[in-house]
């Protein structure tokens, strides 16, 4: 009777062992912080190198922290969005899938939080969640433990000031967006990392989004030299289709002076409205005292955009800096997964073009860069065909989670742990709905592969085709070059075959409530 009693007793203490070990192990996930910014070029972020067409705009970008965070994990160089625009690319990110199935078509449309995200599964899977930053999706988070969101100018932020939407209300703070975002990234991290259970932090900023506004330390950078504009600047569009000639999005034409900063942003204070005006104000009486005209005028509105893009991209570097330091002293760092992305590229001049939207790489492309102690060591890059859908099955494989068939990306773990993976994707698939809309830029669809690069503008049945290695810079239109003809033929039927695969057998139409 004793004896069985002991047993008893000894079969408890190692069922409590045993669920404790379960448990230990269950807390060794690892923490997942995805910082995400908007509208971020990889051509202004040091760790990628210089462009082909302006080598010389790479020497003056800074991004230190980027570029440390590079330094020790993998940089994929070839990551595309599905849809280049800000809400589509952010549903494509949440679900896996591509804009015709997550129904997000465009920026004017609610996104449906009822459908299935990445954060409900990791919640599912014992992570705590938080999005805190730019939303921009009009519906609450879901899927969310919390979340604190830019409220003003149709949930796109403002530069200073901003309101926070929580679950508890509206918040508004004083100060530096990209700081207090910071501050509340932080904050939240905090409070979280001793409760035992992994977490997901979506740390996200409004910058580098139109209309650039650095933080004060930067009002200055870049004051007394020229950057050099892009070789393509002054495209006159030939040999490309008809859809080139009606954008608007011209450096040239489009800009607005609160763009070009000769307006100052309506949303500072009185203190903070003299520090800029400090800064400013002697250049815009020098550029109206000028009276400038034709390519000089054009010139400085270059100057004057980018210098301010890049202005205020080295601010927000400056507060993903405060991110890394806090992990690396609260020894958050060691167990902790940092993912770098925006959602999309945009458009330095090239063209003559700011904002995005196209296929071109500009715009396509996007920024990604993950670091993962214990798993990867040292500076590594990736030139694979990945896209904005792959991310969400990546964050819940890296869970441990287990992905969902009707999820359209795959996951990129293989690559972080160095497997070599044989049946990856050969070409990526793209589909821009919004038109009528800002920039006026028609609907297109088309594939890329590492090589080619396949547009249907399918409302005015118009076809685009690049060499990318002979012409990198996307100027030579060559679909109706003989030479190419078996490979376009072969793309066409590619295409089709993806748009097929990927369940996007309709030319749809998004709708807009964009008015001239």
């Amino acid at each position: 009777m004793i004896s069985n009693f002991f047993k008893i007793i000894g079969l408890i203490f190692i069922a409590l062992l045993s669920s404790c070990a379960s448990k230990q192990e269950e807390t060794k996930k690892p923490n997942i912080i995805f910082i995400f910014s908007d509208d971020h070029t990889t051509g202004a972020i040091g760790a990628y190198g210089p462009k082909h067409n302006n080598p010389e705009l790479h020497k003056h970008v800074q991004t230190p922290n980027l570029d440390k965070l590079a330094s020790g994990g993998m940089l994929f160089t070839n990551t595309f969005c599905a849809n280049s625009i800000c809400g589509p690319s952010r549903a494509s990110i949440l679900t896996g899938k591509h804009s015709h199935l997550n129904g997000l078509l465009n920026n004017d449309t609610v996104f449906n939080g009822a459908q299935q995200t990445f954060p409900k599964l990791l919640q599912d899977g014992g992570y705590t969640t938080a999005w805190i930053g730019k939303w921009h999706l009009f519906s609450d988070p879901t899927g969310f433990d919390d979340w604190s969101i830019l409220t003003q100018s149709g949930q796109q932020g403002t530069y200073y000031n901003p309101v926070f939407g929580t679950p508890e209300g509206e918040e508004p703070e004083t100060g530096y967006t990209a700081s207090l975002i910071t501050d509340r990234a932080i904050d939240w991290m905090e409070k979280s990392k001793d409760s035992g259970e992994p977490f997901f932090l979506a740390y996200s900023h409004k910058t580098p989004h139109r209309e650039w506004v650095p933080a004060p330390d930067e009002y200055d950078l870049y004051k007394d030299i020229d950057l050099t504009l892009p070789d393509n600047f002054y495209d006159d569009y030939s040999t490309r289709s008809s859809a080139l000639t009606e954008q608007e999005m011209e450096i040239a034409n489009h800009m607005d002076e609160k763009d070009l900063k000769l307006v100052p942003p309506d949303y500072m204070n009185e203190a903070q409205m003299e520090q800029f005006m400090a800064s400013y104000g002697p250049e815009n009486e020098a550029f109206y005292e000028a009276d400038l005209s034709g390519d000089e005028l054009t010139e400085w509105k270059y100057q004057r955009y980018v210098k301010d893009y890049l202005r205020s991209v080295t601010s927000m570097d400056r507060e993903i800096g405060r991110v890394l330091k806090y992990l690396e002293e609260s020894g958050l760092a060691e167990n902790s997964i940092v993912i770098y992305s925006s959602d999309q590229g945009f458009f330095l001049g090239e063209h003559g073009w700011y904002d995005k939207r196209w296929m071109y790489d500009e715009s396509l492309r996007m920024p990604l860069i993950v670091r993962w102690p214990g798993i990867m060591e040292g500076a590594q890059k990736n030139d694979e065909l990945v896209q904005n859908i792959d991310f969400a099955p990546t964050f819940l494989d890296m869970a441990g989670l287990s992905i969902p068939d009707d999820i359209q990306g795959r996951s990129i773990l293989p690559f972080l742990k160095g497997e070599m993976v044989n049946d990856w994707r050969e070409n990526i698939y793209y589909h821009y709905l919004a038109y009528p809309d800002w920039h006026m830029v028609r609907p297109h669809y088309g594939i890329r592969n590492h090589r080619y690069k396949l547009i249907h503008f399918y409302t005015i049945d118009e076809w685009e085709f690049f060499d990318l290695k002979a012409d990198p810079s996307e100027m030579h239109n060559v679909y109706s070059d003989e030479a190419y003809g078996t490979i376009v033929a072969e793309m066409k039927q590619e295409l089709e075959q993806k748009r097929i695969a990927v369940g996007d057998t309709a030319e749809m139409k998004a709708t807009s409530t964009y008015h001239r």
